[in-house]
């Protein structure tokens, strides 16, 4: 469904991103894991048109390299901000709506907003003000906006940040309807590697823009070079 292939991303003399190759299929929640400093959100930007790069990006077998977000957008793949990004002017309902009116190439629909509040569990605050939130329901808020736009891929960049073990539960729980009840492909950055052991069909490890390895998590989570670059740093 999204393939990158032979993907390098250079800042200056910093390469964040080495001839990276990698698959997403229709379907699977797919998770990106590594150090801080890794490249996994500059991945991000990179499917989602924030920067050039050399290499390929395809989408359903259309090539995506080089199309400005919005277009990406309408093209089915929506995503998340580490950072929660909300207008905290406006009311919940109309931060959804926005996904709607600008990312959805059916249009603005009234209906759908409605069924994601609801699917979002965020019908009792719908009229209330984003900047009023708590972190978990702006995540919750930023997801609503992008299933609004009706995607195929959603791409989710560290969800469980900041989160308690009670939240982490919830957006679990969130993560997989959206997977299964609305049949969304999800591409998932996490740290939280529980998380990504029990979510994940597909996970792939990052270390300075370089693939370590990927494929079946428990595997994975096995490897030693995994274990050497990010597991045991964790253990420390």
């Amino acid at each position: 469904m999204l393939r990158v292939t032979n993907v390098t991303k250079k800042f200056g003399e910093l390469t964040a991103v080495n001839n990276l190759s990698f698959e997403v299929c229709q379907g699977q929640i797919f998770g990106i894991a590594g150090p801080n400093g890794a490249g996994k959100s500059t991945v991000y930007n990179l499917i989602t048109g924030l920067y050039d790069f050399k290499g390929t990006i395809s989408f359903k077998e259309q090539d995506i390299s080089g199309l400005p977000s919005h277009r990406i957008a309408r093209l089915g793949i929506a995503r998340t901000f580490q950072i929660p990004q909300t207008f905290p002017s406006l009311t919940v309902t109309k931060s959804i709506e926005v996904g709607s009116y600008f990312g959805s190439l059916k249009g603005f629909d009234k209906d759908h907003v409605d069924q994601v509040l609801a699917f979002v569990n965020l019908a009792e605050k719908r009229d209330a003000p984003t900047g009023s939130l708590n972190l978990l329901h702006k995540k919750m808020l930023m997801i609503g906006a992008a299933l609004a736009t009706r995607p195929e891929i959603l791409m989710l960049d560290e969800p469980m940040a900041g989160s308690n073990a009670k939240e982490i539960i919830q957006l679990m729980d969130l993560i997989r309807r959206i997977n299964q009840d609305l049949g969304i492909t999800i591409i998932l950055i996490e740290h939280f590697m529980k998380v990504l052991t029990e979510l994940t069909q597909t996970l792939l490890i990052l270390e300075t823009g370089t693939k370590i390895c990927c494929g079946d998590p428990q595997k994975v989570t096995s490897d030693p070079r995994v274990i050497e670059c990010y597991l045991g740093n964790c253990n420390d």
